[in-house]
């Protein structure tokens, strides 16, 4: 932060997921109109610094509500390393409605960026955030063409790296009974719903080549931002760059209400 800069007021909170998850998290600068909810990526969680560092930048302004993932950080339940973690971003979503908030936003990153285009893919229009910003993102599962995608395959399937991940904080769950849709799959059901699609030219997991899939599947109904220079996800995104996320969302996350006004949703 600036020097001068507040430090948002910030509180802990637990919530339960449909499922009957409980998930521990932080909302910082409550009172604003706009909230947005965030999620983390793969082994990270609320505590982190470069997680902390992003949610105080973005709460100039802003309400923000951030769960630990399942299986992360103090939340129980077990990592599906994106599936069942709609459900995680749902209560998030839901809590800030039961803090009144009018306008709501989703941003996620990495895994939490998968998250947030299959939250919004899924959910019915008129229960949706107001508008939804995916960083770093995968398009496709199963991405082993990088090194750290390959380190990250042998550490969650198997023994000796599911171990590892433990050791790391992070708590998984079995492997997956069926594929599901991936964020590639689901990504033109977004549209109308305002999606920010942030990736960067040097990102080493999911190389720019995920941020044009998913912007082409959107077929025009989503912006995307190419950063010259970045690598993935939390550690890599500067202040400059959540500041300006920070303005797309304050101009593009219309609240619920207005957008049924206006007949767009159904």
């Amino acid at each position: 932060m600036t020097c001068g800069s507040p430090e948002p007021t910030t509180r802990s909170v637990a919530v339960f997921t449909a499922d009957g998850v409980r998930l521990s998290g932080v909302v910082a600068a409550p009172g604003h109109d706009l909230a947005v909810v965030v999620g983390h990526g793969f082994t990270n969680n609320t505590a982190r610094p470069t997680v902390q560092r992003v949610l105080r930048r973005l709460a100039r302004g802003r309400t923000v509500i951030a769960l630990d993932f399942r299986g992360h950080g103090r939340s129980g339940g077990r990592s599906t390393l994106g599936v069942d973690e709609v459900l995680d971003l749902a209560a998030g979503v839901e809590l800030a409605r039961r803090l009144g908030h009018r306008r709501i936003a989703t941003l996620g990153f990495s895994m939490g960026a998968s998250v947030v285009v299959r939250h919004a893919a899924l959910t019915p229009e008129a229960e949706r955030p107001d508008a939804v910003v995916a960083v770093s993102g995968p398009a496709r599962w199963y991405e082993r063409e990088t090194p750290p995608m390959r380190r990250l395959h042998w550490l969650v399937e198997e023994p000796a790296g599911r171990l590892l991940a433990r050791a790391l904080g992070v708590r998984l769950a079995a492997a997956w009974r069926e594929v599901p849709p991936s964020p590639v799959e689901l990504a033109r059901r977004v549209p109308p719903t305002p999606l920010l699609l942030v990736h960067g030219d040097r990102d080493h997991y999911f190389p720019a080549e995920h941020g044009r899939s998913l912007h082409l599947a959107a077929g025009g109904g989503a912006e995307l931002w190419l950063e010259r220079g970045m690598r993935h996800a939390e550690s890599a995104t500067s202040p400059e760059l959540v500041d300006r996320m920070g303005a797309w969302l304050d101009a593009n996350a219309p609240a619920s209400s207005d957008r049924r006004q206006d007949g767009h949703v159904a």
